[in-house]
Formats: structure tokens, sequence, C-alpha cells
């Protein structure tokens, strides 16, 4: 990470810190877990800055680290962005190329994946949070390990380094923190079978999704807390090393590249050999070189988001036309999701006056029920029915790409 990124990034953090102890609304990240051989889950989102945003507040909000955040949206101030800036949320993602099992850790992703075990009768899913690790030079290592022990309120033994480096700086701290709000290591750990490296909470979640800790993994409040109460000691932890990602969803071979990890020494403007083997370890069939070509392309781009290089067949020629655009080919305007029906029914009509074709289905079953404007044939068109339905009933609203695997479609009634 650049100097100048790294001392800007501290000094708004000095400011910043002094809201740690805000709620976030953001949501748990669970997904079903796809079947063998299929890798996708999520879905992309959009949004825009509120007054007094920084991309910081929209980073938790949405379960999302800081650097991905701006890896995703280049040019983006992330202290002072313009309020109503369109932000694309990169919340979809595809699986490390690891068994689907414990917990895994992918370090340049800054992303744990917690894959519970199957219980008879229901569906497997997948979790997957955020994280901070340590600053370069201080990374975990890449190894496999297990959760030895879980506490609550744990006290924090201080590092001899570290108070070293606090007495050097003029900042002495006690030798053990006891629990409370000036404890880093918040109200939950996990303690690896590692020496000192521990999953844990932070009184500090504004560090969550970037490289500033001493070593450890640190979650967002809401996270870890939901985290500790299903995992068991005894639970599998891989630590990975996987910048680039690929995989399948039906016929299409997606790419998500993200910036390798600083002690690697390298990039992908340097080095593509990394990527070419993600690939080609996933890949079924020889690869057109307009494959390789955009393949390459996304790796030096270093985004995040998950992007079709290649489909099996003709009948998936709109995600050939989403490899030559970098961008999803359909998008909707989601204007909300409701449990209760008489909301959806109002809603619905809302859409309906203004003349907007309207989609509602199911989520999570058929408890929730999500409203869907579209689909518009590119981004623009939906982001300006986007502006005509703000302006028009002033509804919340953002972009996502069509879901061609929509679930079953609700009923607008009690």
């Amino acid at each position: 990470m650049p100097l100048k990124r790294i001392t800007t990034r501290r000094r708004w953090l000095g400011v910043l810190l002094a809201w740690s102890t805000m709620v976030a609304d953001a949501a748990a990240s669970t997904y079903p877990l796809p079947p063998a051989g299929q890798f996708l889950i999520g879905h992309l989102q959009e949004t825009r800055v509120g007054v007094g945003d920084t991309l910081l507040d929209i980073a938790r909000r949405y379960d999302v680290g800081l650097d991905v955040l701006e890896d995703a949206n280049p040019g983006v101030d992330p202290w002072l962005p313009p309020v109503g800036q369109r932000v694309l949320i990169p919340s979809q993602y595809l699986l490390p190329d690891v068994p689907r099992q414990g917990i895994v850790v992918n370090l340049p992703e800054l992303r744990l994946y917690y894959f519970p075990p199957a219980k008879a009768g229901t569906r497997r899913v997948v979790m997957t949070y955020p994280l901070g690790i340590g600053s370069e030079g201080r990374a975990i290592p890449v190894t496999d390990t297990r959760v030895i022990q879980k506490k609550i309120d744990p006290p924090w033994v201080v590092p001899a380094s570290i108070l070293a480096e606090h007495t050097a700086d003029g900042d002495p701290l006690p030798k053990v923190v006891p629990p409370g709000p000036d404890n880093p290591l918040g109200r939950y750990a996990l303690r690896l079978g590692l020496s000192s490296f521990l999953i844990h909470s932070t009184n500090h979640p504004y560090s969550v999704g970037m490289r500033i800790s001493h070593g450890c993994l640190r979650m967002y409040p809401e996270n870890i807390e939901e985290l500790f109460g299903k995992v068991a000691v005894g639970t599998r932890v891989r630590i990975i090393n996987q910048p680039y990602k690929a995989g399948w969803q039906g016929g299409v071979l997606y790419l998500e590249a993200h910036p390798p990890l600083a002690e690697s020494q390298t990039s992908a403007t340097m080095n593509l050999t990394p990527m070419v083997v993600a690939v080609t370890d996933v890949a079924r069939q020889r690869l057109s070189d307009h494959a390789w070509q955009a393949a390459a392309r996304i790796a030096s781009r270093g985004r995040g988001i998950p992007t079709p290089i290649f489909a099996e067949d003709a009948k998936s020629a709109l995600h050939h036309a989403a490899v030559r655009n970098m961008n999803p080919d359909r998008w909707m305007v989601q204007v909300g999701v409701f449990h209760d029906r008489d909301k959806v029914q109002h809603v619905t009509r809302m859409m309906q006056n203004i003349d907007l074709p309207v989609k509602v289905s199911s989520v999570d079953g058929n408890r929730l029920c999500r409203i869907l404007v579209g689909p518009f044939p590119n981004r623009q068109a939906a982001t300006a029915t986007a502006d005509k339905i703000s302006k028009n009933t002033g509804l919340d609203n953002f972009l996502v790409p069509q879901d061609r695997d929509s679930g079953i479609a609700c009923q607008a009634s009690n």
C-alpha cells in the first residue's frame, strides 16, 4: 500500500475512532452453498452516498471492507465522497478453491468464509465476513490450524514487542488490558492453534477491511458475535493466499482479482502466473484467446468483482456481452424487501402508477418479498429509472444485476 495512502488513513482514523461505538445496521452475509463445481454467491449492489457518509460508513453498512470498496470504486474519495455519489457494493463473491469445510481466511481478499457442518433435512449455507489483517510484515502465516479456545471478554496480554513499540513512541501500555471499551480484542475471541493469533472483535471497527493490525484477524463486533455462537472448538481453519479466484456458475467461467499481498513483491502487471494457475485449475476445456485477454485485464485492475471471462456455449451469449463490457449485462432497480404483504401491494402500486415494470420475487423461501423494477438493457437506463423513482416516490433504491435464477414469486397479499 502506498505510504501516502497509509498516512492519510491514519490521520482520518484518529477522528473516526471516536465514532467506533456506533451500532451498524449491516445484515450478516449468509448464502445458500452452491453445489459442487459452482462457485458464485451474493449479488452486486449499488447505493448512494448520504449526508455525512464516508466509504467506511458504507462499508460497514453493507458488510464489506474499506479496501475492497475503494478498489470497486476507483476515483471516489473514501473520506469525502460527494453526497448522492453512486457507489458499487462488491457484495458478490467466488468461493475460494478449497474444501468447503470449517473456516477459510483468504488474506489478499481480507475476507473470512465459514462453512457450517451439514444438518439433516436442511440446505448447507456459507457465511462470509470482511476482516482486518496484519500490516505489511505482520500478516498471519499461510497454514492450516484449528480453533483451540473460545473466550468472552478476554483480557489482552500485551506482547513484549508491542509493549516496546508503544514505550518507544511515548505511549506506554499496561502488561494486561482488562475487558472493557479500551480492550482492542473486544468482547469475543477465537484462539487459533498458532502462537498469539486470534480471530477477534475490536474496539476500532473502522479498521476492519484494512491492513493495520499487529497480526490478528479483526472482525466487526456484530459479525464476530454471530460467528462466535456458531463455531465449535476444534473447527478447522485454513489460512490461504488466493488473490485470484476462478470458478463456474452454470456454463460461465468467472474471475475475481484482488491486489496481491505487498509481501509477495509482485503484481498482476509483473507476474500473471498466479492468475493463470487459478483459471486453469478450474477450467474444464481450452479457453479462447479472448477469454485470456479478458482475464489479464481483470487481473490488472484488481477490483474484487467476479466477472465473466468465458461461456461454454452460444446459449450464454448474454454473458459474452458482459465480458466485452466488463459489467453485468442487464440491471434492475431494487425498491425494497418486505415482510408485510400490504406494504408489498402498496409499493407495487406506486411503481405501476408511474408506468414501471414491477417484479416481486421471493427471498429466503417465501417469508420476504423483494420488489424489483426492470430489467433494463444497461446500467445507464437503470440509473435513469432509479432517479425517476426517487424523484416521484421518495423511496430509497439501488441497482442490482438481473438475477437469472430468480426465486419463487411472492404472493402480494396476506
